[in-house]
């Protein structure tokens, strides 16, 4: 791969906007030079986020392999579009990415009656990734990776607030198995304390640098179980007693990564964990009303969140999840809010930074299913290869690879 001869003063364009016919399989593109240590620059902003690159015979042989649109330009075309982005009156800029993130999905390796939307389109890209669970974690094996995907995890030990509807199915029985047998396999008397472990061990790997991505209910999961550190959130039929009185008068807000002031929902019968989510407000919207707008970031000046919403389409449908998405009033001021729908007031996309690392959350399970079932056979991706919803995801995975630029003050 690194003996490919280069044509001369010609480079490759990979448009992102409406008339590249596979956004997915690009990312993949993207992703596999930069494992055989080839440069490419993200042009943030122009056509949808383009991906431009010298030309290499493979690289385009590869492209058209994958079905990925893609242009032939002369040096002079290549320079005409950098100076454009240059300017500072053009809100564009340049992003070079550097190094495949490696990447890890947290996730049970046993079958599930679910499946993963992030899962699903790392491996329609063609992106390879490792799984790893709680004895991987707490063997402090997430030193290891870059990148790192929450599953739809609770953990806070209520096994995914299945109680109501499926404690009778023998995939649930056996998850409890499953997770109760690890627990005392990693010294633990509780599932609910392995898990807050295992929180921690999360919320360290973001703290150190890594790039920590979730969505659903493994987004406020999270963020309960560490602000519920010291106290027994869960009901007998999870743990075998009962929960700490008052319970939500001690939660520790100040432990978590996006939220704040709010409110459990214990009741093993309901199927919430708390008023964080926002579910109840987007089931009484039509469905044509129920999206989210993309904010408009400065690409020159607010770089991470323009890579982060880098689509060719601003308003992106809705899609229904256990977390579909979060109320404002929770969201702690210090989280970045990258899509919402104002009129519901709620956000569906939003980021910040924890310690030297950052973190994004995506409410919501599969952006091209409005209401995902447990049971429901996988999206087919083969049927969405333009998804802007999808995109958001792929955004996320490129973005440790790009090279750090110091941020304008």
């Amino acid at each position: 791969m690194l003996s490919f001869q280069k044509a001369q003063a010609k480079y490759l364009l990979i448009p992102m906007d409406d008339t590249q016919k596979n956004h997915l399989k690009a990312y993949g593109i993207a992703y596999w030079m930069l494992e055989n240590n080839l440069e490419i620059d993200w042009l943030l902003n122009y056509r949808g986020g383009s991906f431009m690159m010298k030309y290499l015979k493979p690289v385009e042989e590869e492209l058209i392999i994958r079905g990925v649109s893609f242009e032939i330009i002369a040096d002079a075309k290549s320079t005409a579009i950098l100076q454009q982005i240059a300017d500072p009156e053009v809100n564009m800029d340049v992003v070079k990415l550097e190094k495949a993130p490696k990447v890890a999905v947290y996730s049970p390796k046993t079958a599930q009656p679910w499946d993963d939307a992030v899962t699903l389109v790392l491996t329609y890209a063609e992106i390879p990734y490792e799984v790893v669970y709680d004895t991987d974690i707490m063997e402090e094996k997430l030193p290891l990776y870059d990148w790192l995907h929450l599953h739809h995890e609770d953990f806070t030990g209520q096994y995914g607030k299945f109680y109501s509807n499926y404690r009778g199915a023998a995939w649930y029985k056996e998850q409890v198995r499953f997770n109760e047998e690890n627990a005392t396999k990693l010294g633990f008397t509780k599932v609910s304390e392995m898990k807050l472990a295992v929180s921690k061990k999360i919320k360290d790997f973001t703290m150190g640098g890594g790039f920590l991505f979730a969505m659903c209910s493994g987004t406020d999961a999270l963020d309960i179980a560490l602000a519920a550190e010291g106290i027994d959130i869960c009901e007998s039929m999870y743990d075998g007693d009962g929960t700490t009185p008052n319970y939500n008068s001690k939660l520790a807000y100040d432990k978590t990564f996006a939220f704040k002031d709010f409110t459990l929902k214990t009741n093993p019968m309901e199927y919430e964990f708390s008023d964080i989510d926002a579910t109840e407000t987007h089931a009484k919207t039509p469905q044509n009303l129920d999206n989210f707008t993309l904010f408009d970031f400065s690409a020159k000046w607010d770089i991470v969140p323009t890579m982060l919403c880098q689509n060719h389409e601003t308003l992106i449908k809705g899609f229904f999840g256990q977390t579909t998405a979060y109320n404002k009033q929770f969201i702690k001021s210090s989280t970045l809010i990258m899509g919402e729908n104002k009129a519901l007031n709620s956000a569906r996309y939003i980021h910040g930074e924890m310690g030297k690392g950052t973190w994004t959350f995506y409410g919501g399970h599969d952006p091209e299913d409005y209401r995902h079932m447990v049971g429901d056979p996988p999206t087919d991706l083969n049927l969405h290869p333009n998804s802007p919803g999808y995109r958001l995801i792929l955004n996320n995975i490129l973005f440790p690879a790009a090279k750090k630029k110091k941020q304008k003050t």
